[in-house]
């Protein structure tokens, strides 16, 4: 239980510094028969900042309940 909420601190903290990151993909716009044409489209993945806040909180209870159980 105290490693889990190490981890779930350690993950909110992360998102707490990184509200999302971006990649790349490469998708095909025409594929009709030996004519291909692709683009590299750039996707983006954010979460709110309040979901590290969260996991932060979590841990923090985590290891407030594995202290108390012991």
């Amino acid at each position: 239980m105290k490693n889990i909420g190490i981890i779930l601190m350690v993950l909110g903290v992360f998102m707490l510094m990184w509200t999302g990151f971006t990649y790349t993909q490469k998708e095909k716009i025409v594929d009709a028969g030996p004519i291909q044409i692709s683009a590299d489209r750039e996707k983006s993945v954010n979460w709110p900042p309040y979901a590290g806040g969260l996991l932060v909180a979590g841990g923090i209870v985590l290891l407030a309940l594995n202290k108390r159980g012991r």
